[in-house]
C-alpha cells in the first residue's frame, strides 16, 4: 500500500492507483474515515492496537460471510436482501479493523492479506459468530446476541483514544443499532408466533446463549487498552432480556462455554466451523493468486 494516507486507498474509485488487486470487498465508494489522523496517539502501544482491531476485524469479517450464506436459503427474498445489507455493513467495518491492523503491525498487510492468507489460528474472531448457521431462528438469535453487545461495545469506543478506532466505532455503532432492531423484532415475531416458532427459538437460545460469555470476557490485551468487555454484561443482558421478555421467551440459565486450557478465539482457538468457512470465504483468492479485477 503506498498511499500516504492508509485510507486513500479505500477510497479510490477505479483502477487501483497502485496497482494491487483489491480481492475483498471492491472500490469505487467514499470512505468516510478519510482523513481521520492515523498516528496511534501517545501512551498505546502500536502491536496492542493492531492486536485489538485484528479481533474486531475478524468478528465482523467471519459472521459477514456466515450472512451472505443466507442468500438463496432465507426464508424469504426479503429477508436475504436484508440479511445481505446486515453483511455488508459488516464487511465495511471488517475492511476498515483489518486494514487499521496492517497498518500498526508493521507487516505491511492491507485488508486482503489478512483475510485471505491466514490460518483458522490466526484468526481472532469469538467463537459465537463462526457457528454453522443452523435455521433461521439460530441466524435471528446470534444477529441478537452480538450486535447488542457490539452496538453497546461501540458506543463507548467510540471515545476512545485512537481516533481512527473511535470513527470506527461512531460509524458501526449506527449500523448495528439497525441490526439489533432487525434482530429484535424478528424475535419477537418469532418467539410469539406459532407453536413451531416458539419452539425453534427456545431451541436456538439454548444453542448459541452460551457463547455470549465470550463477549464479556477481557483479553489481555483490551485490558492494556482501557477496554473491559466484563463492563459489558450488565447493560447487555438487561437489554436482552427486555426482548426475551417481549417474545414470551425465558432467558437461558447455562453456563458460558467453557475455553481450552484458558483459551478461546481471541487466542486463536476455534471451533471446527471456522476451517469450511475460510475455506469458501478464501478460495478464489488462493486459486488465482496476484490476480487483478
Amino acid at each position: 500500500m503506498t498511499d500516504e494516507h492508509v485510507y486513500l486507498s479505500l477510497a479510490e474509485a477505479g483502477p487501483e492507483p497502485d496497482g494491487e488487486a483489491r480481492w475483498a470487498y471492491g472500490t469505487g465508494f467514499a470512505d468516510p474515515l478519510l482523513g481521520v489522523d492515523a498516528a496511534p496517539p501517545a501512551g498505546i502501544d502500536p502491536a496492542d492496537l493492531a492486536a485489538y482491531c485484528l479481533m474486531l476485524g475478524d468478528d465482523a469479517l467471519v459472521l459477514s460471510q456466515r450472512l451472505i450464506q443466507w442468500i438463496t436459503r432465507a426464508p424469504e427474498l426479503e429477508e436475504e436482501v436484508a440479511l445481505a445489507n446486515l453483511g455488508l455493513d459488516l464487511l465495511g467495518q471488517a475492511r476498515r479493523l483489518l486494514t487499521r491492523a496492517g497498518q500498526l503491525d508493521g507487516s505491511g498487510r492491507d485488508e486482503d492479506r489478512l483475510a485471505y492468507w491466514r490460518e483458522d489460528f490466526d484468526y481472532r474472531n469469538v467463537r459465537l459468530v463462526e457457528l454453522e448457521n443452523g435455521d433461521f431462528a439460530q441466524c435471528v438469535v446470534r444477529l441478537l446476541l452480538f450486535a447488542t453487545a457490539r452496538e453497546e461495545l461501540y458506543r463507548r469506543l467510540a471515545h476512545h483514544a485512537d481516533p481512527v478506532l473511535a470513527a470506527v466505532a461512531a460509524l458501526g455503532a449506527k449500523e448495528l443499532a439497525y441490526h439489533r432492531e432487525y434482530a429484535s423484532s424478528w424475535t419477537v415475531r418469532l418467539g410469539d408466533g406459532t407453536e413451531q416458532s416458539h419452539r425453534r427459538m427456545l431451541a436456538a437460545l439454548e444453542v448459541l446463549w452460551p457463547w455470549l460469555e465470550e463477549l464479556f470476557t477481557p483479553h489481555e490485551v483490551e485490558l492494556r487498552l482501557g477496554v473491559d468487555p466484563s463492563e459489558l454484561r450488565a447493560p447487555v443482558l438487561a437489554a436482552l432480556e427486555r426482548v426475551l421478555a417481549e417474545a414470551t421467551l425465558p432467558v437461558p440459565e447455562t453456563a458460558g462455554r467453557a475455553y481450552v486450557d484458558g483459551r478461546a478465539g481471541r487466542h486463536g482457538v476455534h471451533t471446527e466451523a471456522l476451517g469450511p468457512l475460510l475455506a469458501e470465504l478464501q478460495v478464489v483468492a488462493r486459486a488465482h493468486p496476484g490476480a487483478t479485477w
